[in-house]
């Protein structure tokens, strides 16, 4: 009987933690536009770009992809071994999108993108653009 419950007990664990995929070495994610220190107007456009991997839809679970998440104000960076949260400063791109507009209150704006699996999860090795800020006017 222990026996049964401890391997009950590990399957259940096994199950219920999110696990990572890898990102091939040196992947990575930027912003082609706007640039880093950009004055603009909203909505913004704004252009991903991804080196080194393939861009695929949430859900789907292919080897070296991911998809799009736009950090916007983001002081601290989400978890990186659960989804990553979807709300108006987390925005999701799920379905293989490399670009959007966005409407944003004039001022100060930072930008970031990190790529996630098809459950939204961070890989293994986090692909994160850097951070750059844009003013919209």
């Amino acid at each position: 009987m222990k026996k049964a419950l401890l391997i009950s007990s590990i399957v259940f664990l096994a199950s219920n933690t999110w696990a990572t995929n890898p990102a091939p070495e040196g992947a990575s994610a930027y912003i082609i536009s706007p640039k880093n220190g950009a004055v603009v107007q909203s909505p913004v456009t704004i252009q991903f770009g991804l080196k080194g991997m393939g861009v695929a839809p949430a859900g789907i679970d292919k080897a070296s992809t991911g998809h799009h998440h736009m950090l916007i104000d983001v002081d601290q960076l989400p978890a990186m071994d659960a989804p990553i949260p979807s709300d108006p400063q987390h925005r999701h791109f799920g379905g293989g999108q490399t670009e959007t507009a966005l409407e944003l209150s004039p001022g100060e704006h930072t930008l970031q993108l990190l790529l996630g699996d098809q459950n939204h999860i961070p890989h293994g090795t986090p692909v994160l653009s850097e951070k750059i800020t844009i003013t919209v006017k």
